[in-house]
């Protein structure tokens, strides 16, 4: 009877582990597309490698495709900046380890000098890699 309720127990608590899971999951990708968004804003090209694949696939909404490195570089040089920039009306996918993220993209945005307003909408895909959560593939669009 001991082992039985013993058994019983940790089914439970793994069932318990199970469901949240998923939850967890996406309050992780949220908070990393959180921290993309703060360091894109911020110039924080340490935190951009670290939330990026190094086989990303960043597509902006002019139709240009760049990779890690050259999106990096754009906002480490100035190329691409922002004096605000926000997500809003995100919606979280989750499947496995991947993660589709639509959100609309808000920004006072400084392109090569020129404060551009940017109100654009943004699909996001995130992987599961080593325990965490990276960039690898974004397309911008208009609306």
């Amino acid at each position: 009877m001991k082992k039985l309720t013993l058994a019983a127990g940790f089914l439970c608590l793994f069932a318990g582990y199970a469901a949240a899971s998923p939850a967890s999951d996406e309050k992780d990708v949220a908070a990393a597309v959180d921290s993309m968004t703060q360091a894109m804003l911020h110039k924080d090209v340490a935190k951009l490698k670290t939330l990026t694949s190094d086989n990303v696939s960043y597509g902006h909404s002019s139709g240009k495709v760049q990779n890690k490195e050259e999106f990096v570089a754009d906002i480490e040089t100035g190329r691409s900046g922002f004096n605000t920039l926000q997500m809003l009306n995100q919606k979280i996918f989750m499947n496995g380890d991947t993660a589709l993220v639509r959100n609309h993209f808000s920004a006072e945005a400084v392109n090569s000098g020129k404060v551009v307003p940017t109100e654009i909408e943004n699909f996001q895909v995130w992987q599961k890699q080593k325990g965490h959560w990276l960039l690898i593939g974004r397309q911008a669009f208009k609306f």
